[in-house]
């Protein structure tokens, strides 16, 4: 499987936003620069097309410059190293890389290597997600993690006390990735999945249904998402802007959800929903 590589010079500000377009046309693997991100693709699933719709719409306002070219063989542990810093929610939860130092007086550690995987903590839509998680009791519960990346948020169910966790991925990377996190954080007993959530079809009903993915997948999935559920289950979502909570919101209600809670960081979103 060939990866082209794309670096992105590009404002501060609109790293994150170019990453969420590009998730949205294929993209599944992106590295944070000083200058930007470097963004990588299957070759066999690039359209060029839609690439230059995108960086055309941003590219006077984001001050773009691009290089491109195929991915070249690297040591991705060392990327990571020099890119990769631990993040902290307050004192309640710590990620970090198996190369960092453990910190002391913290509620939860999360180990995490993410070589090319999404959703290390560092992105505004998972570290909603993890806050989300620190306010809803897992403990006995089933949880499933859909479009897991890295396993982050299955990792922070189990250690919240879920006692049942299914989580899986479309991408060969993020699979072979999640399984490597869980391991580190004594998941031996989950192994994550590989394909859409019609295709791996989840043995629920689960108490917590997450899906951190982007506005039209949540949109064409969301009922899927309701018939896991228990009566009283909670469904999360994130991988979408502020102003996209509306039309979330209106096909999740027509769904017989009612909204719990919300939280915005960065423009990004995550919302709670609650089963009647």
């Amino acid at each position: 499987m060939e990866y082209l590589e794309f670096k992105i010079s590009c404002s501060q500000e609109f790293t994150e936003i170019l990453m969420a377009e590009l998730s949205e046309i294929g993209f599944d693997s992106f590295l944070e620069t000083d200058d930007g991100v470097e963004a990588y693709v299957q070759e066999d699933l690039f359209d060029r097309e839609a690439f230059d719709e995108v960086m055309g719409r941003y590219q006077e306002m984001a001050q773009i410059s691009l290089t491109e070219g195929k991915m070249p063989k690297v040591n991705w542990n060392e990327e990571w190293e020099k890119h990769y810093d631990p993040i902290s929610i307050g004192n309640e939860v710590y990620v970090r890389a198996s190369f960092h130092a453990p910190k002391e007086d913290v509620n939860h550690e999360i180990l995490i290597n993410p070589k090319m995987s999404f959703g290390t903590g560092h992105h505004a839509t998972t570290y909603l997600m993890l806050s989300h998680q620190l306010e809803v009791s897992h403990e006995g519960k089933s949880m499933v993690d859909i479009g897991s990346g890295t396993g982050i948020l299955a990792i922070m169910a189990h250690k919240l006390g879920a006692t049942h966790i299914e989580a899986f991925d479309i991408d060969n990377w993020c699979v072979e990735n999640g399984n490597e996190n869980f391991e580190l954080n004594g998941m031996e007993n989950v192994k994550m999945g590989h394909g859409t959530i019609r295709e791996v079809s989840p043995k629920g009903p689960f108490d917590i249904v997450m899906a951190n993915i982007n506005k039209n997948v949540l949109l064409d999935e969301m009922e899927v998402y309701v018939s896991l559920m228990k009566p009283d289950a909670k469904l999360f979502l994130s991988g979408f802007y502020e102003h996209d909570i509306p039309d979330l919101q209106y096909r999740a209600e027509s769904l017989g959800l009612h909204l719990k809670g919300q939280k915005v960081k960065d423009n990004w979103a995550a919302i709670v929903f609650e089963k009647d």
